[in-house]
């Protein structure tokens, strides 16, 4: 019987992108991989303990797909308790995009890029400390 349930229920809804641009700018990466990508940022989401920053992505301007970039709140969290403030929202972001282009880069082709990128505390101290944030 709980098959018949799980086919006549739907599943719970995501919330909505915030932080979505006005107008959508379309960026280019060329990854150490080899591959150039385009890219563009749709929004972002808070969900299960982390922030959800959505991309569309395209290696070959033909098949776009959608990415996902998780930063986990413990990780934001463990920067802030270290370095004595909290973290911006566009310092947020920029955790985001480093992981995206760091994941272009070390990911073999673009049918690995369609696994979310998940940002721990070891990874976000990593990405800005490059950044030179302290």
């Amino acid at each position: 019987m709980s098959w018949w349930r799980r086919l006549f229920t739907r599943a719970p809804e995501k919330a909505p992108l915030r932080g979505t641009p006005a107008v959508r700018r379309q960026k280019n990466y060329s990854a150490a991989s080899g591959y150039a990508y385009e890219y563009l940022f749709e929004g972002f989401r808070d969900e299960g303990g982390c922030r959800c920053y959505v991309f569309t992505v395209s290696a070959d301007r033909k098949a776009w797909f959608e990415i996902t970039v998780l930063v986990e709140d413990r990780a934001i969290e463990s920067w802030a308790a270290h370095h004595g403030r909290p973290l911006a929202d566009n310092e947020r972001y920029a955790v985001a995009k480093m992981a995206l282009f760091e994941a272009f880069d070390e990911r073999p082709d673009p049918g690995s890029m369609q696994k979310p990128v998940r940002v721990g505390p070891e990874e976000a101290e990593q990405l800005l400390s490059r950044l030179g944030l302290d």
